[in-house]
């Protein structure tokens, strides 16, 4: 399976969770416009740079001239991140972690948020913020986990309902509406959790270095 990262200009993870990813077979490293500045503070060399490059720093473009494949698209029907992952879709990728799509601008964060329920048919997509891993699911769900683990769920809409198995507070036929309910920090009684999503998708949410070993294999 072909993985990618795509860095935007966001808040970025440590290097090390970028260098970690690279080291588990997400191997290519795409920068959605600005997020070449953050990779070129980490220190980090892109194999692509999509985007309109209203956000990309003239000294980054010049650092990254002869190191990196610069692909300036100037749609404004969608986002950078989108063409960065429109781009992958086209190449054959069938998993990206997008990292650095929150930050200081809310609309952004919201934005992309929205991006992963967007694409969510077409490739396979995580999301790394804040030291913590989202993963969207629908359908028959396994979960490899730690006994005690924190796990978060949300919904969106009152037409898709979760069922879980080896949760301490357990999910019966219940709807997740955005802004009405949700289940927080609820906790794994075991090394598998079994979700079954019907009706639509939802947001699993688990700390980064606590899931990796079992989420990103």
């Amino acid at each position: 399976m072909k993985k990618c990262i795509i860095l935007a200009n966001g808040k970025p993870p440590k290097k090390s969770v970028i260098q970690f990813l690279q080291k588990h077979k997400y191997s290519t490293l795409i920068c959605a416009d600005g997020g070449a500045n953050k990779a070129k503070k980490l220190a980090l060399t892109p194999d692509f740079i999509i985007g309109d490059m209203d956000s990309i720093k003239v000294a980054t473009l010049k650092f990254y001239h002869n190191k990196s494949e610069i692909i300036k698209l100037k749609r404004q029907n969608d986002t950078d991140v989108e063409k960065c992952l429109k781009f992958a879709i086209q190449k054959g990728f069938q998993e990206a972690i997008l990292s650095g799509v929150t930050g200081n601008r809310l609309d952004h964060t919201f934005c992309n948020l929205g991006i992963v329920i967007k694409f969510f048919n077409k490739i396979k997509l995580k999301l790394i913020a804040e030291g913590s891993l989202l993963i969207p699911y629908s359908g028959k769900v396994e979960l490899k986990t730690s006994p005690g683990e924190i796990i978060s769920l949300y919904g969106f809409d009152k037409k898709t309902k979760i069922n879980s198995k080896g949760l301490k507070y357990p999910l019966k036929n219940i709807i997740l509406p955005f802004g009405e309910k949700e289940s927080t920090s609820n906790v794994s009684l075991s090394e598998k959790v079994f979700l079954k999503i019907t009706g639509g998708v939802i947001f699993v949410v688990r700390n980064f270095n606590t899931a990796k070993p079992n989420a990103l294999s």
